[in-house]
């Protein structure tokens, strides 16, 4: 074979690899929204292949419709009694599944029933109603001719299972005792139907919940003190979470089971450890393992994956973490954040951004140089941030050196922006103004937003300034 024979066959298959084995979470939780159509595109210039969503959306769903993008759509937690009725479900399946399921329609390859819903922060809510929704769903796939090629999984935490304290190591993983039974079951059925497990993994998260947690055990390229477990070395928390879940399912007689990782990354912004540098730590440990199909230790060879996430979602809930709205691995509007090549092969550039994109004007809300009185700047902060993103404002975030000036301005910019630019988003009782000259400082961007008119933008905007009349009322 000659070398560049050799060098093409390399590239065709690092493409190929990429395309099997790589796709991203696309969650929507933005108060202004890239078209889907232009996010559809963003996925396809990129050559990502494999698209796992939070719902099943009609609009998401007719763009990538004859996209050829494998999709994973989802039924959120909220709707899972619902599911419990089987005539229900099948009328789901119906009305999210089988229309679409034509030449030329969109290739949907799981439903995912729920979204990490055994979380002990959920108090057992979804307890009783997650396996009834999933036997429901997956039965209504078969009954509707499509259940061989589409299988319902649930994306599940980590935290469903793991080690005693007396033996923290992956080969002693059990699933929690306190939802043995439900797991049990989950486990059987997936089984019987040729199912996958699906688990979400943040080494960040590991990071973040423990403060004496080791920072290098959290990537992937080695430690000081590995641990030990019957002459398997690990080296990093993914393969030591991962094979905790193995062992789980060995424990249950299902160690074979197919595992999907159905969300895994690490975000940005809103924590002294979610920073661009240890994102691109991250990835550059992550990618290369999985084009190499490495696997882990006790499941060597390919794992599907699925990077959370493609985008920046800045009305997310912070209850976990400022983090939260800061995993894509591009901006709000579809620009790349740092280099990342998904082949695997650590070439240092950039993903290709989302194209022509509209943005509001270049306007931004500052506060007023010669603002006298200040006794209501604090409430007017306030406001804007309960209303805005300001989770780059918090400690060890990207705006964190802004001086009290400064973070005023950047709150209220944030508020106006999410507001649509609208003249009256830029008041704050007379103690802001707008400009035209980018008041961004160092590492601190002061956003322009994305242009839209959904109706869901416009409902924002009249509830935003609706409340803001109402909050001074009161004052």
């Amino acid at each position: 074979m000659s070398r560049s024979v050799a060098v093409i066959g390399l590239w065709w298959w690092c493409l190929v690899l990429r395309a099997e084995g790589l796709g991203v979470n696309w969650g929507t939780m933005a108060n202004h929204k890239l078209p889907p159509k232009t996010v559809v595109q963003l996925l396809k210039d990129n050559g990502i292949t494999k698209v796992k969503l939070f719902d099943a959306d009609q609009s998401t769903m007719s763009v990538l419709a004859g996209s050829g993008i494998e999709v994973m759509i989802a039924i959120p937690n909220a709707e899972l009694s619902a599911m419990n009725n089987y005539n229900r479900a099948k009328e789901w399946v119906r009305r999210n599944v089988t229309r679409y399921n034509f030449q030329g329609g969109v290739t949907i390859k799981y439903v995912a029933v729920g979204n990490e819903p055994f979380l002990t922060s959920y108090n057992n809510s979804f307890l009783n109603t997650t396996f009834p929704a999933l036997a429901n769903i997956q039965n209504a796939l078969n009954e509707a001719g499509v259940g061989d090629s589409i299988k319902a999984t649930v994306p599940l935490n980590a935290d469903v299972y793991g080690s005693p304290e007396s033996n923290p190591v992956p080969s002693a993983g059990r699933f929690r005792p306190d939802i043995l039974p439900q797991m049990t079951q989950i486990v059987q059925f997936l089984g019987n139907n040729k199912a996958p497990f699906t688990i979400n993994i943040y080494p960040f998260l590991s990071l973040y919940a423990n403060e004496h947690f080791p920072v290098d055990y959290a990537f992937f390229d080695g430690v000081s003190n590995p641990i030990a477990d019957n002459g398997i070395q690990y080296t990093n928390v993914f393969d030591a979470n991962f094979d905790t879940l193995v062992s789980s399912l060995r424990a249950v007689g299902l160690g074979d089971m197919e595992i999907i990782v159905g969300e895994v990354g690490w975000p940005t912004d809103g924590d002294r450890n979610a920073n661009i540098n240890y994102a691109l730590r991250f990835y550059r440990g992550l990618l290369p393992r999985l084009a190499g199909n490495k696997g882990t230790p006790l499941r060597p060879g390919y794992i599907e994956v699925y990077l959370f996430g493609l985008l920046d979602e800045d009305i997310k809930s912070v209850a976990p973490g400022n983090f939260e709205r800061h995993w894509g691995i591009f901006k709000y509007d579809g620009q790349p954040k740092f280099p990342m090549d998904l082949s695997g092969q650590l070439q240092d550039k950039y993903l290709i951004g989302a194209q022509d994109v509209n943005y509001l004007p270049k306007r931004w809300c500052m506060l007023k140089p010669d603002a006298k009185d200040l006794t209501k700047l604090g409430e007017n902060i306030n406001f804007a941030c309960t209303f805005a993103d300001c989770t780059p404002l918090g400690y060890g975030s990207s705006c964190n050196t802004l001086d009290a000036n400064g973070n005023a301005s950047y709150a209220f910019n944030m508020y106006f922006q999410a507001q649509g630019q609208k003249d009256t988003a830029c008041g704050f009782q007379g103690l802001a103004m707008v400009t035209d000259q980018n008041i961004s400082q160092g590492n601190c961007n002061f956003m322009i937003q994305i242009a839209t008119t959904s109706s869901s933008t416009r409902f924002t905007q009249f509830f935003g300034a609706t409340l803001f009349l109402l909050f001074l009322s009161l004052l």
